[in-house]
């Protein structure tokens, strides 16, 4: 039987996305956020509160950088999303991980992460449902250790996670359960 649970954001799975940016200082600045994603072949959607220092360094910028977290750096990504870079000046460095500047935006590319998207601002729009930023995914980095002999990324090595807004857990993901385009191939036929 179905119970009604009223209006949540429920959905599951929810990324754990870090967008990294600079600041007008110049210094890394790095938030978790979980309500974004792929929107279209080359574009990344991240609906964030217009109030954070993301959101300033973002729109003076024009440019972040997205990436997946990995459960070995679970802590740094979760204090990413408790602490405020307006209200934290050291945030990055208290975190203890490496940041490099990208070769293709202006935006920090933080090292240990396994998987990050280079994004280019295509536009900040201001919806009655709250901030949204649509960039360009200009290129996509990924840790060597995490691609198979042909170059393509292995989801279980990325050892990747992800948040659940029912308890506000967090889960390990990368166990393959089927193959796309051909679990569900049976059905075609009948």
């Amino acid at each position: 039987m179905l119970k009604d649970l009223g209006v949540k954001p429920y959905a599951f799975p929810m990324p754990v996305l870090l967008i990294a940016t600079y600041g007008e200082d110049g210094k890394v600045d790095v938030m978790n956020m979980a309500w974004g994603g792929i929107c279209a072949e080359n574009m990344i959607a991240l609906n964030i509160d217009e109030e954070h220092k993301t959101s300033a360094n973002i729109k003076a910028r024009g440019a972040f950088t997205v990436s997946v977290a990995d459960v070995p750096h679970i802590e740094a990504a979760d204090f990413f999303g408790i602490a405020s870079g307006n209200k934290m000046t050291d945030k990055f460095e208290r975190s203890g991980l490496h940041a490099v500047k990208s070769t293709r935006v202006d935006a920090p590319v933080v090292e240990e992460f396994p998987l990050t998207l280079e994004c280019k601002v295509v536009e900040c729009q201001h919806t009655a449902y709250g901030f949204r930023v649509l960039g360009e995914i200009v290129n996509v980095l990924a840790d060597e250790k995490v691609l198979d002999d042909k170059g393509r990324v292995q989801p279980e090595k990325l050892n990747a996670f992800v948040f659940d807004q029912f308890r506000s857990g967090y889960y390990a993901i990368g166990e393959k359960v089927g193959q796309a385009w051909q679990s569900g191939a049976n059905l075609m036929k009948k």
